[in-house]
C-alpha cells in the first residue's frame, strides 16, 4: 500500500490462478484413485430450508462443517476460522474482539460495522439474531460445537427478516461413557485459551457442560481482551417419542480494548499501532450475556412430528468511544416458536414432506449514552445525552413442502409471512426534539424450486425466491440532512422511520455430483437483484446514518469440492466469484451505477490438503491415533472500503488482496485410559502483510484493520473416561 503500483499489484495477485490450478488439478483423479471412504457424503442430513433432508438432495447450497474440522482449526475462538472455507461466505477476523468478526453471505451483512447483520444465526434451535436482524457470533461456544451448517440461497429466505443466509450451530451430545476433557492453548501476542468440558449420560438424561476462557494481549496496541463462557446442554428423553433439550449459555467479556481502524498511511507506517484516539480515550467494550432456552420435540406418529422452542435472556454492553463518549445498553430478549412437520401421499402415491410453523420474537434494550474523559464516564445515566428504549418484534408464519413428482423430479415450495415492528421511545427530556418513533414492516417471502435427479449420483436444481431486510435498530437510530448550498451533511439524533426495508429477488441454479462415495462436487450460479439496499450513508462522531440506495445487483458462482484420495490423503476446496454493483435507480442515496459494493471481494479461494498417518476415521467416530498434518491456502481479492471508490495520492479506499498459507500438525496418543492430543499451528507462514477486515465508509478514512503477521499456537488436550 506504499504506492499506486504496489496497490495495483495486489489487485492482480496471481495467487488465484495458482490456487485454482491446484484445486482443479484434483478433478482427473476423482474416479481413478482407490477409495477408503470415511463418510458416505450422500447420507449427511441437514436443514434444507425448514425441512430436514439429505444434503445431497437439498435443492440449495448447504455447506456442513464437522467437529473434527472445528477442532483442527486451533484454539476455537472465532467462527471466521472455519467459516472461511464455506463457499459464498466472507468471514473476516478483525482481530478486534470489541467489534466481533465480520461475516457476510453472498454480500448480505457486508455493511456491518460491528457484530452481524443480514444473516440469521441459530444455536441449538434457539435464535441468536434479534428480530431486527442483528446478532453476535462471539456467543457461540465453538469448543462444544459438534457441527455447523451454512445455508445460502432462496431457501434461507424462509427464516424471515435479514436471512441473506443462515448459520446454524449444534452442541455435541453426551456419549454413553462419562468423559472429562481439558484443553489448553498458548500462542503469539500473549494468547491463552483453556477449555474444561464434562459429559455424561444417565439413563434417558444426557449432559454436556463446557467452560472456556480466552485472553490475548494483542498484536496491536490497545487490543487486550479477556472473556469466559459457559455452555451447557441437557437432553431428556422423557418418552421414546418425546425429547426435551435445555440450553444455558453465559458469555462474560470483562473488557475488550478497541484498537480502531487505521488509515492507509497509518497502516503503511505501523500496522501494529492503534487508531487515532484509541489510547488517549481508552476505547474498549464490556459485554455480558445470559441466555436460557428449551426445545421440545414430540413424535405423534410416523407421519407427524411437533416441535416447540422457548427462550429468553439478557445482554449488557458498555462501550467507550474515541469521541470521548460512552454508550451502554441493557437488552432483554425472549421468543417462542411452534411447528408441525409430516409426510403424506399426494396425487395418488407421490410422497410429500411438509412443515408449517410460527415464530414470535421480541427484544427491548435500554440504550443510554453520555460524555467521557480518558475512558471514564463524566455523566451518569440520569444526566446522559442519550436515554431511550428500543424495541423490535416479529410475528411470522411459514410453510414449506417438498413434492415428489415421480422418480426424477422434486418440487419445493414455501413461503413466509413476516411482520416486523421497530420502536424507539426517547426518555431524554432535555432534548429539544423528541427522538421517538416507530415503523412496521410487512412482507411475504415466497420460494419455489425444482430438483432433477438426473442420476443416482447427480442432482441439478433451480430455485427462486423473494426476500426482505429491515433496518436494525442501530441503523434506524439516526438520520442525516444535506445542506443544499455546500453539500455538507448533519447527523440528526432522531429515530428514522423513513428507512425502507430492502427487497431482493434471488435466482439460483446448482448441481451436486457424487463422483465416488467419498468425492463430491457442488456448484451453484446465483443472481440477486435488490431494491432499496440499506447502506451506510454518513458517519461522524461515532454516529452513523443509513439510507436506501438505488438498485444493486449480485451475480456469482460458487464451487465446493471434497475428495478423499485414500484413507491417508484428502482435500477440500471452495471458491467464490461474485460481481456486486450498484445499478440504475433513484433513491435517497445513489452511488454511480456500475460501482462495486464495498466489503465484498470479487474472488475468494480456500484449499486444504490433509494427511493422516493412521488414516482418517469415519464421521462421528473418534479420530485415529497418530500424526495428522494439514496445509491451508487462502486467497482473496481486494475489497473496497467506501461507496465513492476513490483514491488520491495520500489515501486509498481499498484493502488489497492477499494469499497466505497456514499449517497444522496434530499428534494423538493413548496414555493409559486417556487420549492426549498435541497441536501446533502456524498461520501466515510467509509473513505477508494483510488487511483482515475493513470499516465501511469510516468518516476519518480509518478503514483498515490489519491481519496478523506470522503467528503460532501450541495446544494440549486430554480426554479421560470417568
Amino acid at each position: 500500500m506504499k504506492s499506486a503500483k504496489t496497490h495495483q499489484k495486489f489487485k492482480q495477485h496471481p495467487a488465484f490462478s495458482v490456487g485454482m490450478c491446484l484445486c482443479l488439478g484434483v478433478f482427473p483423479s476423482l474416479g481413478v484413485h482407490a477409495q477408503s471412504a470415511t463418510a458416505d457424503l450422500n447420507e449427511v442430513v441437514v436443514q434444507s430450508g425448514r425441512l430436514a433432508q439429505k444434503q445431497f438432495d437439498a435443492p440449495a447450497s448447504v455447506y456442513t462443517i464437522d467437529a473434527q474440522t472445528i477442532r483442527n482449526s486451533g484454539p476455537q475462538v472465532n467462527l471466521s476460522d472455519v467459516l472461511a472455507q464455506a463457499p459464498g461466505v466472507v468471514a473476516l477476523n478483525r482481530n478486534n474482539y470489541a467489534q466481533d468478526v465480520q461475516i457476510s453471505i453472498r454480500g448480505f451483512g457486508a455493511r456491518s460495522a460491528f457484530g452481524m447483520r443480514g444473516i440469521r444465526l441459530i444455536t441449538d434451535g434457539i435464535p441468536a439474531t434479534t428480530p431486527d436482524g442483528q446478532g453476535q457470533t462471539s456467543t457461540v461456544s465453538m469448543t462444544s460445537t459438534d457441527r455447523m451448517e451454512v445455508l445460502t440461497g432462496p431457501l434461507a429466505l424462509l427464516y424471515g427478516n435479514a436471512s441473506g443466509g443462515v448459520i446454524q450451530t449444534f452442541t455435541r451430545e453426551a456419549g454413553d461413557t462419562p468423559e472429562a476433557q481439558v484443553a489448553m492453548y498458548a500462542g503469539s501476542f500473549g494468547m491463552t485459551r483453556t477449555d474444561w468440558q464434562f459429559s455424561q449420560r444417565s439413563g434417558n438424561v444426557g449432559l454436556v457442560a463446557d467452560y472456556s476462557t480466552f485472553a490475548i494481549e494483542g498484536y496491536r496496541a490497545n487490543s487486550d481482551t479477556r472473556r469466559q463462557q459457559l455452555n451447557s446442554v441437557l437432553t431428556v428423553d422423557a418418552k421414546p417419542d418425546t425429547r426435551f433439550k435445555f440450553i444455558i449459555n453465559v458469555f462474560d467479556m470483562p473488557y475488550a480494548k478497541d484498537a480502531l481502524g487505521l488509515t492507509a498511511q497509518e497502516l503503511a507506517k505501523d500496522p501494529s499501532a492503534a487508531g487515532s484516539g484509541a489510547l488517549a480515550t481508552r476505547t474498549r467494550k464490556t459485554v455480558k450475556q445470559e441466555q436460557t432456552g428449551v426445545v421440545v420435540e414430540h413424535r405423534v406418529d410416523s407421519d407427524l412430528k411437533l416441535q416447540g422452542r422457548l427462550y429468553g435472556g439478557n445482554r449488557t454492553n458498555l462501550q467507550f468511544q474515541s469521541t470521548n463518549k460512552w454508550v451502554g445498553l441493557d437488552r432483554q430478549f425472549e421468543g417462542l416458536g411452534l411447528q408441525a412437520s409430516g409426510k403424506n401421499q399426494v396425487f395418488g402415491d407421490h410422497p410429500m414432506n411438509w412443515v408449517v410453523g410460527v415464530d414470535l420474537d421480541h427484544s427491548a434494550e435500554l440504550r443510554q449514552g453520555g460524555n467521557a474523559s480518558n475512558g471514564e464516564q463524566t455523566t451518569t445515566p440520569a444526566t446522559s445525552a442519550r436515554n431511550e428504549l428500543n424495541e423490535a418484534r416479529n410475528r411470522d408464519l411459514f410453510a414449506q413442502a417438498n413434492w415428489s413428482l415421480g422418480e426424477r423430479y422434486t418440487l419445493t415450495t414455501g413461503a413466509r409471512q413476516s411482520n416486523v415492528t421497530l420502536k424507539s421511545t426517547d426518555y431524554l427530556t432535555s432534548n429539544p426534539v423528541d427522538g421517538s418513533g416507530s415503523v412496521n414492516y410487512k412482507a411475504t417471502s415466497p420460494v419455489i424450486g425444482l430438483t432433477w435427479h438426473a442420476q443416482e449420483n447427480l442432482n441439478i436444481y433451480v430455485n427462486h425466491g423473494k426476500g426482505f431486510e429491515t433496518p436494525t435498530l442501530s441503523e434506524a437510530a439516526y438520520s442525516f440532512t444535506t445542506n443544499p448550498i455546500n453539500g455538507s451533511k448533519t447527523i440528526n439524533e432522531q429515530f428514522n422511520p423513513n428507512l425502507l426495508a430492502s427487497r431482493s429477488r434471488h435466482l439460483e441454479i446448482g448441481s451436486k455430483w457424487l463422483a465416488t462415495p467419498s468425492a463430491r462436487v457442488d456448484a451453484a450460479w446465483f443472481q440477486i437483484d435488490t431494491e432499496n439496499e440499506i447502506v451506510s450513508a454518513y458517519s461522524s462522531g461515532g454516529k452513523t446514518a443509513y439510507a436506501n440506495a438505488s438498485q444493486t445487483k449480485r451475480d456469482g458462482f460458487e464451487f465446493a469440492l471434497r475428495n478423499q484420495y485414500s484413507s491417508h490423503w484428502r482435500t477440500h476446496a471452495s471458491a467464490t466469484f461474485m460481481h456486486a454493483t450498484y445499478a440504475e435507480g433513484n433513491a435517497s442515496f445513489s452511488p454511480t451505477p456500475g460501482l462495486n459494493l464495498p466489503g465484498i471481494p470479487k474472488r475468494q479461494l480456500f484449499t486444504t490438503l490433509q494427511w493422516s498417518e493412521k488414516g482418517f476415521s469415519q464421521s462421528g467416530q473418534k479420530p485415529a491415533l497418530g500424526l495428522e498434518a494439514g496445509l491451508d491456502f487462502i486467497s482473496r481479492s481486494n475489497i473496497w472500503a467506501n461507496d465513492t471508490l476513490t483514491s488520491t495520492v495520500n489515501s486509498y479506499s481499498s484493502a488489497p488482496g492477499y494469499a497466505q498459507l497456514n499449517a497444522r500438525v496434530r499428534q494423538r496418543y493413548q496414555v493409559g485410559p486417556a487420549r492426549v492430543e498435541a497441536f501446533v499451528g502456524v498461520d501466515n507462514l510467509t509473513n505477508k502483510n494483510t488487511v483482515s477486515s475493513i470499516i465501511i465508509n469510516q468518516s476519518s478514512q480509518q478503514y483498515f484493520e490489519p491481519g496478523l503477521p506470522r503467528s503460532w499456537v501450541l495446544g494440549l488436550q486430554s480426554q479421560i473416561p470417568l
